[in-house]
């Protein structure tokens, strides 16, 4: 995995002939949503070149203008290997699954790929956009910090009780829990106390003892400690 680099492609050799393969870049943001397609990339085993973002700059780490990439200003994106850019984490997440049909992290059709479909639009309507953002953003209102916190309650026991028999959101590990893991780990800053529903908790515990997931965090977890550092010291 390559961070921050211009490289763009890697050689392939071949019996006959050397010929160049462009490969996936991820524009991300440490710890921010963009870290469900960093986990998912590593389970899948796929070779990407990681951009870092400063959203509030909008500012590769090599001063690039973020907005000639996305002009919502806002990660993740994905350069796709074949040149084409894609975002929102329910699209891009589906995206690197498919090129990686082996490594099994989204069913390929029938009820379980709607399955999935459900999941995704949860985490990403009913938990990630209602609930974590307006308690995460400091521009929020306090009416608006207020109705998250109303609605924090019922999807969590919704949650809670498909968890309490299972081990991942549907037969194994999908881009699904790729997603929940990433906003569950928001769940501290958010003041939300996972102790309060104890399948999500126990899932929670579980998939941060993930090689994926452990490696993606930790690496994460330094870069976002140096980018406060770094905005501590302006």
């Amino acid at each position: 995995m390559r961070y921050g680099t211009k490289i763009k492609t890697q050689k392939v050799e071949t019996r006959e002939f050397e010929i160049e393969e462009n490969i996936m870049e991820l524009y991300f943001a440490p710890l921010a949503c963009s870290l469900a397609t960093r986990i998912t990339l590593y389970e899948a085993g796929a070779d990407a070149t990681f951009r870092y973002v400063d959203t509030k700059a909008k500012r590769t780490a090599d001063g690039a203008d973020f907005l000639a990439v996305n002009k919502m200003g806002q990660v993740p994106v994905l350069r796709t290997d074949a040149g084409e850019l894609l975002t929102e984490n329910p699209a891009i997440l589906q995206f690197v699954a498919d090129q990686y049909p082996d490594a099994g992290l989204a069913p390929e059709k029938g009820m379980e790929r709607y399955r999935l479909q459900q999941w995704l639009n949860f985490i990403t309507s009913e938990l990630h956009k209602v609930v974590y953002i307006p308690l995460l953003d400091h521009t929020s209102t306090e009416g608006a910090k207020a109705y998250a916190r109303s609605k924090t309650k019922v999807r969590f026991d919704f949650l809670d009780a498909h968890l309490r028999e299972r081990e991942y959101l549907l037969d194994r590990f999908t881009i699904a829990d790729a997603y929940l893991i990433t906003v569950l780990n928001w769940s501290k800053t958010s003041g939300i106390d996972l102790a309060n529903w104890p399948a999500v908790l126990a899932y929670f515990k579980r998939l941060h003892k993930r090689p994926s997931v452990a490696k993606a965090f930790a690496e994460e977890l330094a870069l976002f400690t140096e980018e406060q550092a770094r905005k501590d010291a302006a």
